[in-house]
């Protein structure tokens, strides 16, 4: 089989880019190192070296061609014992051209280095129109609703990816015979056997390593955590081996996996079971991190995930996976990753939350509504990329912001929405905003009283909006 050359990321912000020149031509050997073309970027011309040996058996893109994707073939390369003279597999264009481009990050003004947010932008959007399910209404007219718990939308999910692509397969501790320390992958044994739904044993460094490992050798492993507390002993591969995949190898290679499972406080389980892991992975650069609230949102999200070309960081709350929820009843139910949901709309007060601090700040604002006060929520569902455009449209509506979550106060998710906001709608606002967030202690207590002034409640989230919604401009 021949291996495909790819237009490598030769800069951070890179999207596309000219193939300047072939310095090769079809029938040509070549070995590592060999210098195969130049190409145009961005910001400089660059050569581009060969990684396999072999025979060039095809040139896919011809020399001069300009706005050539990042990781659209250009080239084949027969290997060993090929015959380089047979036809060469028409190249497939990447998943991305077959959607709707997004809009590229606007050029800085008067030239030079873009700024950190044009950067941001560029590789937000870029991870979104790589990674996210086909574009369609998130809950089309006249869709039929079912009931599902959390739990059971997420197996569903991964039954469905299972069903429909052979190379997706479960790992982790007890997913098989015990069918998860959640049940979440209940009855997943049973349909597809022990070579698709693997236990492991009590490593988690060593499995989440095999599971990047699978993943670049073209498998896609959903790797369970029992929880990510426990994660911290997989982080190299996490961070590492997964995130930097596909930057290391000039988007030569990828690392199509998810690693899911319960995140953030539970119900008195003590302080190695309780953190929020959301702004830890959210500022890793390669990872995508997604945090759903709803059933629907776990089921249409992980699904997304599961077919995303990089690594997913899937965050789970085990308080949340008996809630029932409307789901869909689709045959294919994806949600697009990288874009917020207005949990419930509001003209006073913007509430930037996700996971479980989302049904609190509804019961707040429901509460808060009979008093004349009408907040918006918003559920991020995805703090990496995450949904910008949305920010702005509801603060520019309310002109006041509460940012809610669990993360600790110090480098907190909510910290750097607000900093951002501040930054460049300062004008828009009417009142500095507000952080509600967990306790910046070691750890959260085991005694009720202690896990609840922990982490945000009802209360907080209400007299911060009450006292926001008072100010006046």
């Amino acid at each position: 089989m021949a291996v495909e050359l790819k237009m490598p990321a030769l800069s951070p912000t890179m999207e596309e880019g000219t193939l300047a020149k072939w310095l090769v031509k079809e029938g040509d050997t070549v070995k590592s190192g060999d210098i195969l073309a130049e190409i145009e970027t961005d910001k400089a011309t660059m050569e581009f070296e060969a990684v396999d040996e072999g025979m060039i058996s095809k040139i896919v893109i011809p020399e001069g061609t300009d706005g050539v994707k990042v990781g659209e073939v250009i080239a084949l390369i027969a290997e060993e014992g090929e015959d380089a003279s047979a036809p060469a597999p028409a190249a497939e264009k990447p998943a991305a051209e077959d959607k709707k481009q997004e809009k590229a990050p606007p050029a800085p003004e008067g030239g030079g280095e873009p700024t950190p947010h044009q950067m941001e932008t560029g590789a937000r959007d870029l991870v979104a129109s790589a990674s996210r399910g086909p574009e369609q209404p998130e809950m089309p007219e006249g869709t039929e609703l079912v009931k599902q718990t959390v739990r059971e939308a997420l197996r569903d999910a991964m039954a469905e990816e299972m069903r429909a692509d052979p190379t997706v397969f479960v790992m982790g501790e007890e997913v098989a015979q015990y069918q998860g320390a959640y049940k979440v992958t209940q009855g997943l044994l049973d349909e597809f056997g022990d070579k698709r739904v693997i236990d492991t044993p009590i490593t988690e460094y060593g499995f989440a390593g095999v599971g990047a490992g699978a993943a670049m050798g073209g498998l896609k492993p959903i790797v369970e955590f029992m929880t990510f507390n426990f994660a911290m002993q997989a982080i190299d591969h996490i961070v590492n081996s997964a995130a930097k995949t596909n930057y290391m190898s000039g988007g030569q290679m990828r690392c199509p996996v998810v690693f899911r499972g319960p995140n953030g406080a539970a119900a008195r389980v003590g302080a190695q079971h309780s953190q929020n892991y959301g702004p830890w992975y959210a500022a890793v650069p390669g990872l995508i991190v997604i945090a759903p609230y709803s059933a629907a949102d776990a089921k249409g999200l992980l699904k997304a995930a599961i077919r995303s070309p990089d690594p997913v960081v899937f965050l789970e709350n085990e308080l949340l996976y008996g809630h029932s929820f409307e789901v869909p009843k689709l045959d294919d139910y994806v949600l697009p990753i990288g874009k917020a949901r207005i949990a419930r709309e509001g003209s006073d007060v913007t509430v930037l939350t996700y996971g479980r601090n989302v049904p609190m700040a509804l019961a707040a604002a429901e509460e808060l509504a009979g008093e004349g006060v009408d907040a918006e929520i918003i559920d991020l569902r995805s703090l990496h990329p995450y949904d910008w455009d949305a920010i702005v449209e509801s603060v520019r509506k309310t002109n006041r912001v509460v940012c809610v979550n669990e993360d600790t106060e110090i480098t907190n998710f909510g910290e750097h929405l607000i900093r951002r906001i501040v930054e460049e709608l300062f004008y828009e606002l009417h009142a500095p905003p507000k952080l509600i967030a967990g306790a910046h202690i070691p750890g959260i207590g085991l005694a009720d009283h202690l896990e609840r002034a922990s982490v945000p409640q009802k209360e907080s989230i209400k007299a911060a909006i009450a006292e926001l919604a008072a100010h006046e401009p």
